[in-house]
């Protein structure tokens, strides 16, 4: 399924690293920041990760929850997240 701008997300955004289903109602009542980037570990994917990790505190602070979302594997995640220290899936 295709996701165009402007539509909304759909209820199940998917699987987190760790093989736990996402859904939508999960972050009810708060923001959510839906990241989506091509590959773990490559240089633009991890500047933006790191990015959103390093301002993670303050984004928090204002309501929102960061998910990052690409088509790699649960165990590529694992290792970037790990390598990277994201406090997010």
């Amino acid at each position: 399924m295709a996701i165009q701008i402007g539509d909304k997300a759909p209820e199940i955004l998917g699987l987190d690293q760790n093989g736990k289903e996402i859904k939508l109602s999960d972050f009810k009542g708060k923001k959510l920041a839906l990241y989506f980037y091509p590959k773990d570990n490559t240089s633009g994917c991890t500047a933006e990760a790191c990015s959103l990790r390093d301002g993670y505190k303050e984004l928090q602070a204002a309501g929102y929850e960061v998910v990052g979302v690409s088509k790699d594997s649960a165990k590529s995640h694992q290792g970037f997240i790990a390598k990277q220290e994201l406090p997010f899936s």
